[in-house]
């Protein structure tokens, strides 16, 4: 410690030793995140829109693609533009804000996911009661306590990580700062960063997880009373919501839950760059390929465009 520099900058490790990842940050990285913003544009437009949408499951689904865009926006235009420009330097103050920024959005991600469920679960096991749980005011009030909750959450999780001490190496084994690659950095005891990272993972993730679920088991214990046909289009209308749950509950534990080992490993980064890119950009798939109402929305929106252009 006592002949030890520092740390006032980071340099992110844009590919493991051996490796050379240039069709991942020219090819991939921009072709995913121009697919990315153009998807969740589009829901974002038609459930704006389309009067027809103005449901609290659209309104939900509505701010789950602006967070995925600021989600995929924090990490991968950096990267590409530091692969391009060989510059793989950040400074201590923006590898924090990219670390709040972060654990922000997968926080409020993964509390508008289960928020959905318990729509999906009122709409289907409650349908009498609907209009009354699932009111506007209910949706506003959980959507602004998602946000500030997940302000307190990331801050908590960013300030706890800087209070360490960072010397000798600077070298982030990573393309964008993350909070398990700068633990492995600190020349400080990361015992309590460890623990409070399972707790917050055991409770929250955990939690939001029991609940999805437990909406998910009374959903399709009550459809299966239900007619054959009517059963059907209920399974349909979860489906969507249970492939988002699982792809983005199973890349975001895999990145925590990964190993510990100091050196960077293509496995470590495919793992990340699944964690950040594939929810935002099978959002719009998911929703817009399989949902009718979504497509018809999209067609009337469309024909509402030409006809003003002629």
């Amino acid at each position: 410690m006592a002949n030890s520099t520092m740390v006032t900058e980071f340099l992110l490790l844009g590919s493991p030793d051996g490796w050379n990842l240039s069709f991942l940050y020219f090819i991939v990285f921009p072709m995913t995140y121009l697919g990315t913003l153009l998807g969740n544009l589009l829901i974002v437009t038609v459930t704006t829109v389309d009067q027809n949408l103005h449901t609290p499951m659209y309104f939900f689904l509505r701010h789950l693609s602006i967070l995925d865009m600021c989600f995929i926006s924090i990490t991968v235009p950096n990267a590409c533009v530091n692969s391009l420009t060989i510059n793989w330097v950040i400074s201590v103050t923006g590898c924090a804000t990219q670390i709040l920024l972060v654990l922000f959005c997968a926080y409020v991600e993964i509390l508008i996911l289960s928020i959905m469920a318990w729509d999906r679960y009122v709409a289907i096991c409650q349908p009498l009661q609907y209009p009354l749980i699932m009111n506007p005011q209910f949706c506003v009030r959980m959507t602004l306590a998602s946000l500030l909750s997940g302000l307190l959450y990331a801050g908590v999780h960013t300030g706890n990580t800087f209070r360490l001490s960072f010397c000798q190496s600077n070298v982030v084994p990573q393309f964008f700062c993350d909070v398990p690659s700068l633990l492995r950095l600190s020349c400080s005891d990361t015992t309590s960063n460890v623990v409070l990272i399972l707790v917050s993972a055991v409770v929250i993730c955990g939690g939001c997880f029991l609940f999805i679920a437990m909406s998910y088991i009374r959903i399709f214990s009550a459809v299966l009373k239900f007619p054959t046909r009517a059963a059907g289009k209920a399974f349909f209308t979860c489906t969507p919501h249970i492939l988002m749950v699982s792809f983005f509950l199973s890349s975001s534990t895999g990145v925590y839950l990964r190993s510990s080992g100091t050196s960077a490993t293509l496995q470590d980064m495919v793992l990340s760059a699944f964690y950040t890119m594939s929810p935002p950009f099978l959002n719009p798939l998911i929703y817009s390929l399989r949902n009718k109402q979504v497509k018809e929305a999209v067609r009337r929106v469309m024909q509402r465009q030409l006809l003003l252009g002629k």
